[in-house]
């Protein structure tokens, strides 16, 4: 790709659009505003490449939590630039060696269309290979999340759950969640944004009122 080519590269920011795109996959052509059109969230992850040791536990992390993801109206999608015969080749073996059947498609990216698109590709890590990016991506097509993490690094799957878990309930309550929050637990509620405001906050009996500033709520 040429100096001209990458500058013109459209930057991912949270908040701004999700770039759609178009690739092959294990479960046939994959387009991702298939999925958002029908007001499924998305976490589109990538590993650095098949066949290799941290990708597959990675795989087998993310399958054996698929069925949480759905309950989300989620919908995993995994990508690397190995062809698509590799990919089905892959997940064959992992089907055959850790007894469980990855139930989300897996996109080609030969051509690094999508990796580029979504800066995927760290060239001082490796230049031809995707580092492990986490894009969370809402119905709206919208840039909701990003997380980067090397490749000697495996990820925690039950943190990218938590994250899902916090976006969700922010838009449904116009709310906040505090640090190491899990479901169920209290949320924090918008700070009062005049004088007046806040101190009427000190005497709401309604809240877990901590400072004028860091108030929490429960959802039950």
């Amino acid at each position: 790709m040429s100096d001209t080519q990458t500058s013109e590269r459209p930057r991912i920011t949270l908040g701004g659009p999700a770039p759609d795109f178009e690739q092959d996959s294990t479960h046939g052509p994959l387009k991702l505003s298939n999925y958002t059109s029908k007001g499924k969230w998305v976490v589109l992850f990538s590993h650095p490449a098949d066949f290799t040791p941290v990708c597959t536990t990675e795989f087998v992390g993310f399958t054996k939590l698929a069925p949480e993801f759905e309950k989300r109206n989620v919908q995993l999608i995994g990508l690397s630039v190995d062809s698509i015969y590799s990919h089905i080749a892959w997940l064959r073996n992992i089907e055959q060696t850790h007894e469980v059947q990855v139930p989300f498609p897996l996109v080609s990216d030969l051509d690094q269309r999508v990796a580029q698109l979504y800066g995927m590709v760290h060239t001082p890590m490796n230049a031809t290979m995707t580092v492990r990016c986490v894009f969370v991506i809402d119905p709206k097509q919208n840039v909701r999340a990003m997380i980067y993490y090397p490749m000697q690094a495996g990820r925690n799957m039950q943190e990218i759950l938590r994250l899902v878990d916090a976006l969700q309930t922010g838009d449904q309550n116009a709310c906040a969640t505090p640090a190491n929050w899990n479901k169920g637990e209290e949320v924090i509620v918008p700070a009062p944004k005049t004088h007046a405001a806040a101190k009427e906050r000190e005497q709401d009996k309604g809240l877990h009122v901590k400072q004028w500033y860091l108030s929490t709520k429960s959802l039950k």
